[in-house]
């Protein structure tokens, strides 16, 4: 019984730790058409570990969910201005 207890031990260390996802929300001030919020959607869906994005042009503000093994608050806010849109990280959960 223990030899099959250090196997199944051995056996789920080596499996990778699961992914966290975080969201948080991002001021975009230069959003101000309807066509703003799909530019910085686009850029920000490029980066690897995006799991949704909402965006509000009244607001101006977008909303990220993210795999944070494999993308940060600072590449996202990097690729909404990137892009051209200025993005100010607010609220991180």
């Amino acid at each position: 019984m223990r030899i099959v207890l250090g196997i199944v031990i051995s056996l789920l260390a080596t499996l990778p730790a699961a992914a966290a996802q975080r969201t948080s929300t991002f001021s975009i001030p230069g959003m101000t058409c309807p066509l703003c919020p799909v530019t910085v959607a686009t850029a920000i869906r490029h980066l690897d570990g995006i799991v949704s994005i909402a965006t509000d042009v009244n607001a101006k503000t977008a909303t990220v969910i993210f795999d944070d093994s494999k993308t940060s608050t600072a590449a996202i806010a990097d690729a909404s201005t990137n892009a051209g849109y200025v993005a100010t990280l607010v609220k991180e959960q």
